[in-house]
């Protein structure tokens, strides 16, 4: 029941997530943050298994940080879009056995990843748990994909100003709200620019209520 979602404006790169930590009918959680700052232009919103969710988006953003570290300057969008598809590539083709278990999985996550170069400007890559790269300009995974498809394919334009396409995704929210039958509450919004990736606003129609032990 994950929703991620993201476009590239005039300038920008927007990506949302739903904040829903659950497993089977139990909901853990609802402010798990499912979009990680890569470096300072650059964002990766992950969708798929917890686990591989968190372990893979941590290992692309050392991966990056150690580059810089080693090389003196950052990786491009395009150029961090390429390794990850890489790594998940790797790992796909890789089965291994132990005494532990009788079978590692390739990595079951999805990726948008979105970023602002000075030369190319901002750039939004879709990248699945098979491997698949593409550039595009709007994108999204998980069920909330049918609704924010289509309303992105309505709605969107290439030369949208930050306040349009914020409008846009509230317009996402506001239908997986509406439409989807188990729809996550809340939202993270992010956006990154020339000015670098930053947090933009909650959309929370649940909050975390902390309950005293008895």
């Amino acid at each position: 029941m994950e929703c991620v979602f993201g476009l590239v404006g005039n300038g920008f790169a927007i990506v949302a997530a739903d904040t829903s930590a659950v497993h089977s009918i139990l909901v853990h959680k609802n402010n798990e943050d499912k979009i990680m700052a890569l470096d300072s232009h650059k964002l990766i919103a992950a969708s798929g298994e917890p686990g591989d969710r968190v372990q893979f988006t941590e290992y692309v953003q050392k991966n990056v940080s150690l580059y810089q570290f080693r090389n003196g300057i950052p990786l491009t969008t395009a150029a961090a879009a390429n390794f990850t598809r890489g790594e998940l590539a790797t790992a796909l083709r890789k089965v291994v056995y132990s005494d532990i278990c009788d079978l590692i999985n390739p990595y079951s996550v999805n990726i948008l990843m979105a970023g602002y170069d000075k030369e190319a400007g901002a750039s939004l890559y879709y990248i699945d748990y098979i491997a698949t790269l593409h550039k595009v300009d709007k994108g999204a995974f998980g069920y909330g994909s049918y609704f924010s498809l289509s309303t992105m394919d309505r709605h969107f334009r290439s030369d949208m100003s930050v306040e349009e396409a914020i409008e846009l995704v509230d317009k996402c929210i506001l239908e997986i709200r509406s439409r989807l039958v188990i729809a996550p509450p809340n939202f993270v919004i992010k956006i990154v620019d020339k000015d670098g990736a930053r947090e933009h606003a909650w959309r929370q129609s649940v909050q975390d209520v902390t309950t005293a032990a008895v």
